[in-house]
């Protein structure tokens, strides 16, 4: 199931929202202009697991891991990775954006990735490999929206066998049926196949579902 848009207006443009939709889509194409040095900024700038939990024993400073952790939810493994997230920040992002006002959503957003990266480097605390996207924030923002507007509808692509319909679901259906499957896939996928940190999802959900209720005017 793919979500298009859901029915709910807001009272203000959501800036931050765009704002932030623009700072990961200007910072992926810098990433591809760099070719297989690409390779390297996601090595430098991404969040490492072992670098985070061991900065004694990984050599690596305070400030270094610090910076990571914001910079990490800016970048992206692919097109489709950047699209999806992209995709899910648009729809629901811009309400959250709405009931918090700009400066705390900015805030609530990157404590939600915060909360993600820990908790992915908690359960894989000996990966050496970057985490890297803005699924952990995203994920707290769906949270906070299931919370808040759980009887909102959402227009959803469904497929049905060889074709598609568009039906609209409450979004305590879509998100839930989205939580639980990232819960499933944590437990029973192994971590980093794929690519897809699972439990950064997991963790950035709870985190947005504990944060909403300190955010919201």
């Amino acid at each position: 199931m793919i979500p298009l848009k859901d029915d709910l207006p807001t009272h203000s443009f959501p800036f931050i929202t765009v704002g932030f939709i623009l700072l990961n889509i200007a910072t992926f194409f810098y990433q591809v202009s760099l070719g297989p040095a690409a390779e390297r900024l996601l090595f430098a700038y991404g969040a490492i697991p072992f670098n985070l939990m061991h900065m004694v024993e990984s050599g690596v400073s305070v400030p270094t891991a610090a910076t990571s952790l914001f910079t990490s939810m800016f970048l992206h493994g692919d097109i489709m990775h950047l699209g999806g997230n992209m995709l899910y920040l648009w729809i629901f992002g811009n309400n959250i954006e709405d009931i918090m006002g700009r400066s705390r959503f900015i805030l609530f957003y990157l404590m939600c990735g915060i909360v993600a990266v820990y908790t992915h480097s908690w359960m894989e605390a000996q990966s050496r490999i970057p985490m890297i996207g803005a699924s952990g924030a995203v994920s707290g923002i769906l949270g906070a929206y299931l919370l808040m507007f759980p009887r909102a509808r959402v227009l959803t692509l469904v497929p049905l066998g060889f074709f598609m319909t568009t039906i609209r679901i409450p979004a305590l259906v879509i998100i839930g049926i989205w939580f639980v499957g990232q819960i499933a896939n944590s437990l029973f996928v192994e971590q980093g196949v794929g690519g897809i940190a699972w439990f950064a999802h997991v963790g950035g959900f709870v985190g947005g579902l504990i944060l909403i209720p300190f955010f919201k005017k």
